[in-house]
């Protein structure tokens, strides 16, 4: 296989798994919300010391990336459990959508902390995008808007996470940041899982470690996926993990998103198609 197709491979592997995972989260049920986190991040945390041991890098860096490090990993474990939280309380694919909208957040932070400029497109496109994320929010004055916010901001953190990793993408290796971010995620949720420790039940079990062996399986295929082709060739198929939740939700929970949501999904998507295509249009320009 040429490099391009396997990395769109590895990016439907990816969003395959993701959806897997959130499908996971809900079908394990009544266990708390910080209990699912800590075992996402369990997992994470051991398939980071495998590949710590298989590079011989760092475990937690330089002392001089020690705040960067760190931000990416709170940002990253609030952007967990506010993910995890959305997807108890919406339909899957919602959540889904919600969650994709954090590449337009790196966008914004890339302005701001990274003093990237923004193109011509990029502006109208980032309203767009937001007119379509409030479709399937839907703005309520009651707490039925809570999972919804969740959601959105769950991206908002991601993105704030992937701009600190482009920050530090020259600074400290892939493996080392994903070890920093596992540890923290695992120290930082223990006691709090442990307030409110419920035994899962034997299935219960089993999707908990499907939560951490699907999101390690995603991150996995993820970073591999853009070892072998540019993200801005092959980061719209990633969209694909809204399809996948669309399915797995509508055959297991028999769930279908209400008209606005389903409007607010095609104009995300479309516009993410739209500013893919031009941005592709551009960068040949520029080569020609």
């Amino acid at each position: 296989m040429d490099n391009k197709p396997k990395a769109i491979a590895l990016i439907l592997i990816s969003a395959l798994a993701f959806a897997i995972m959130g499908a996971m989260v809900k079908l394990a049920g009544d266990i708390p919300l910080f209990e699912k986190v800590f075992y996402r991040n369990l997992v994470s945390l051991g398939i980071a010391c495998i590949m710590i041991k298989n590079t011989k890098v760092s475990f937690f860096g330089k002392k001089q990336n020690q705040k960067y490090l760190l931000s990416r990993s709170l940002l990253g474990l609030m952007g967990v459990i506010l993910s995890f939280y959305a997807i108890n309380y919406l339909v899957l694919s919602d959540a889904s959508m919600l969650n994709k909208t954090s590449p337009f957040f790196v966008t914004i932070f890339a302005v701001f902390f990274l003093k990237e400029k923004l193109t011509k497109i990029q502006i109208p496109v980032l309203i767009i995008v937001f007119i379509g994320a409030l479709l399937i929010i839907k703005p309520q004055f009651n707490l039925s808007v809570i999972p919804s916010l969740a959601g959105f901001l769950s991206a908002m953190c991601a993105g704030s996470t992937y701009t600190i990793i482009r920050f530090l993408r020259d600074r400290e290796k892939p493996s080392t940041i994903v070890f920093y971010f596992s540890f923290v995620s695992v120290a930082v949720m223990f006691p709090l899982m442990m307030f409110n420790y419920q035994k899962p039940t034997i299935i219960q079990f089993i999707y908990l470690l499907g939560i951490g062996i699907f999101a390690g399986i995603a991150q996995f295929a993820l970073t591999n996926a853009y070892r072998f082709a540019p993200a801005s060739e092959v980061s719209i198929y990633d969209y694909t993990s809204i399809v996948f939740s669309a399915i797995i939700g509508f055959i297991v929970w028999s769930e279908v998103p209400d008209v606005l949501s389903i409007i607010g999904t095609l104009i995300i998507i479309t516009t993410a198609v739209f500013a893919f295509i031009y941005n592709e249009k551009r960068g040949l320009k520029k080569i020609g």
